[in-house]
């Protein structure tokens, strides 16, 4: 008899492998994901940078695909550091890359796994909160997605595996990922750009600052913007009904 290929247990084995990497990962490096470990390591970072740009560069990529590919936490610090090594300009495009190359790979590991079962299930039975949300997902597919990149409300993770299991479709996943995180991203690499002043002064970068209203105001009008074809579709919707 032949083992059956679509077993529960052969479904979640890619997420199984990204927890156990990440719990594994961040029990051996979590300590290096923090604040101090920058600020302790701030002067041979710089000069391990200034010996081979490129190389700095490239590593910097591949560790921030690893830390959102499985998800251990601490990729805020880690945009930090980009920030104080390769600028904001630069080290957002790097963060960028990095980011959308590791959301992708869990997204498709996640899909893979139970997420094209989840889809299925949910097409047969056309029932439930979750195939409404589905349904609605794929009305709006790209404005949902830029929604979920671009409210600050919305962890990382959640926006990289709700729309592995409600069957998001991999381009408009990767483009709104790669479009919708930039600003972001580009606040806490602009913060990071700025360390060496913070260093100077013995004080703690204000992590806070996207909540403030200069910062907050702009990406929520973004927000608005990619709401609204959704709530037109609504309006249309009820004028029809009525």
């Amino acid at each position: 008899m032949k083992p059956d290929a679509k077993s529960p247990l052969k479904k979640s084995l890619p997420l199984i492998g990204i927890v156990f990497a990440a719990v594994l990962l961040y029990v051996l490096f979590g300590d290096y994901l923090t604040f101090a470990a920058l600020a302790e390591n701030r002067e041979a970072l710089i000069a391990w940078r200034d010996s081979n740009y490129l190389l700095a560069a490239l590593t910097y990529v591949l560790i921030y695909i690893a830390v959102v590919g499985f998800s251990i936490p601490g990729a805020v610090f880690l945009s930090l550091g980009g920030g104080f090594l390769f600028g904001a300009l630069t080290g957002t495009l790097l963060t960028v890359v990095g980011a959308t190359i590791g959301a992708t790979a869990i997204f498709l590991a996640a899909k893979t796994g139970l997420g094209n079962a989840l889809q299925a299930r949910l097409e047969r039975n056309g029932e439930g909160r979750l195939a409404r949300m589905q349904a609605g997902l794929k009305e709006n597919e790209i404005s949902y997605l830029f929604l979920m990149r671009l409210v600050p409300a919305v962890p990382f993770w959640f926006a990289n595996l709700a729309p592995a299991f409600l069957g998001v479709g991999l381009r408009n996943f990767v483009l709104t990922t790669f479009i919708g995180i930039i600003p972001g991203t580009a606040v806490y690499l602009w913060v990071g750009s700025g360390l060496g002043e913070v260093f100077a002064r013995g004080d703690t970068p204000d992590l806070g600052i996207i909540f403030e209203w200069q910062i907050l105001g702009p990406i929520l009008a973004l927000s608005a913007l990619s709401a609204l074809p959704i709530l037109l579709k609504v309006f249309r919707k009820t004028g029809v009904e009525a």
